[in-house]
């Protein structure tokens, strides 16, 4: 059975970079693994422009029946975003909620292991796919929210460069050491990380701390 990690995060959050980074240190384990890239950048890249709100649906089905047919074909999938984004970029930049309901079903059933990327990285203009910085926040909430309906257990992994792969290889390497644990130890969190500052789990000022990589949520706060 394939292991499908989904990486999610608002622009400018280093998702891309980050799943091509985690893709290849996962194939240096000995594991068969593949990137699925995001079909929206090749959509845009493809028409020299945004897509349309009628053209949404197309792109989150697209997006996820590339994730099922590379999960039927290979040990590791490693997934830069699920409609689960176009659900929130398409209620975002069009006020259109129509799509949430069946993005957050195909993440619930087709992703094992979700990542969310943090907010810690400087934006950066990226041709037609980026809005600006003051987009980060917003989007990033509606991610979230999103995840907590489908109460799909997440990662907020953060930190420079190789520190941010490192968090998220580590975290996959949980989630694959957790499908041979027994069933009592794999039924529950086997780690959940806590401010050192103030021992709230909800605390993100971690995430401004140089030597902090990822923290667990439960998806239903």
């Amino acid at each position: 059975m394939s292991l499908v990690v989904a990486l999610l995060g608002a622009e400018s959050t280093g998702k891309t970079t980050l799943a091509q980074a985690l893709a290849a240190a996962l194939a240096v384990d000995g594991r068969s693994v593949v990137l699925v890239p995001e079909y929206l950048r090749e959509f845009c890249d493809a028409r020299g422009r945004t897509p349309r709100q009628d053209e949404q649906s197309h792109i989150a089905c697209e997006q996820t029946r590339r994730i099922a047919l590379a999960a039927s074909m290979h040990d590791l999938v490693v997934a830069d975003t699920t409609a689960l984004m176009i659900a929130v970029y398409s209620d975002t930049v069009f006020g259109d909620t129509s799509l949430y309901a069946s993005a957050e079903a195909a993440h619930r059933a087709g992703c094992d292991l979700t990542l969310l990327t943090a907010l810690d990285l400087p934006w950066q203009a990226d041709g037609l796919q980026r809005d600006g910085p003051h987009v980060r926040e917003p989007v990033d909430a509606l991610v979230r929210a999103a995840l907590a309906r489908t109460n799909v257990a997440y990662s907020v992994v953060f930190g420079r460069c190789d520190a941010r792969t490192q968090a998220a290889h580590a975290s996959v390497q949980r989630a694959l050491a957790s499908r041979s644990a027994p069933d009592d130890e794999a039924s529950n969190p086997r780690w959940h990380w806590h401010c050192e500052r103030c021992g709230d789990a909800n605390c993100e000022r971690h995430a401004r701390l140089p030597n902090a990589g990822v923290r667990g949520e439960n998806g239903t706060r």
